[in-house]
Order: structure tokens, then C-alpha cells, then sequence
């Protein structure tokens, strides 16, 4: 797939620059801005979809639930916020989904381990998974120059 073949993008709303960070801010990525000139665009944050909040408990995938970092399984209502970024997504006819890295929800080669200690795994968010899942073509924000 090349640039000239995306026309409908997805992408995580913080890196647009949007205010939905789990600390308030934002990921706004300008070379990302630059990419998506001429195309439409759908930008989505399942956190923000199921009412979390913002600023909100950071939140990581430990042995397969998510967890806040004091501990509490928010796993059930994390899930059915991915639900609902699915069905904003459906029928939609997305080109490519460009997601945030190291997310729970969004990281697409890596996220935080669970611990809350910043240790990467290469494993997927959960949002992530599911759009691949799914059959969509996912990249990492960072690999936007692999387009």
C-alpha cells in the first residue's frame, strides 16, 4: 500500500492532538498532520468512548487484564470500550489505521508490560488487536515513514 492508496484513515486522537492522554495531554505528531492532508480522517480514543476521562489512571495489560495502576481490574469496562471504537470503525471502509505506540489500547508492535515500570513487550493493545483481527491495515505511528 502507498500513500496515493490511503484515502480513509484512522487514528488514535491524541496524535492529532486532541486532549485525551490518560495525563491530560497529548501525542500530537506534525508528521502525522502532514500525512493526513487530502485524506479523510476518523480519529478515535476508546478510553475517552467508554467516559474514563481525562486526566485519568494510567492503565496496563498485566497477564492479559487491564489494570490502573493502583491495582484495580478495569478489564471488563476496557474491553467494551474497544467495542466501541470496533463499531465506530465498521462499515467505515478504513485504508489504514494508525494507532499510538506503547498504548494499551493503541500500541501496535509494543506496549507497557503491566508493572508500571515502563518495560516494553512486544505485544499489541487491545484496540489494536482487534482491528487487525478485523482485517485492517494497523501501523505504528512510528513507522509512518514505512508508508
Amino acid at each position: 500500500m502507498s500513500e496515493g492508496d490511503v484515502v480513509k484513515v484512522l487514528v488514535s486522537s491524541c496524535l492529532i492532538g486532541k486532549n485525551c492522554k490518560y495525563n491530560g495531554g497529548n501525542n500530537l505528531s506534525e508528521k502525522l498532520i502532514e500525512f493526513l492532508k487530502g485524506k479523510e480522517v476518523i480519529d478515535v480514543c476508546p478510553e475517552m468512548l467508554a467516559g474514563f476521562g481525562c486526566p485519568r489512571q494510567p492503565v496496563e495489560i498485566l497477564n492479559g487484564r487491564a489494570v490502573d495502576k493502583n491495582g484495580a481490574d478495569i478489564d471488563e469496562k476496557f474491553r467494551a470500550c474497544v467495542e466501541l471504537a470496533m463499531q465506530i470503525v465498521k462499515d467505515k471502509n478504513v485504508d489504514l489505521a494508525i494507532l499510538q505506540s506503547r498504548s494499551p489500547t493503541c500500541g501496535v508492535n509494543q506496549r507497557y508490560d503491566g508493572t508500571f515500570s515502563k518495560k516494553l513487550i512486544k505485544e499489541r493493545g487491545l484496540f489494536a488487536q482487534a482491528l487487525i483481527n478485523n482485517g485492517y491495515k494497523v501501523i505504528d505511528v512510528e513507522d509512518l515513514d514505512l508508508i
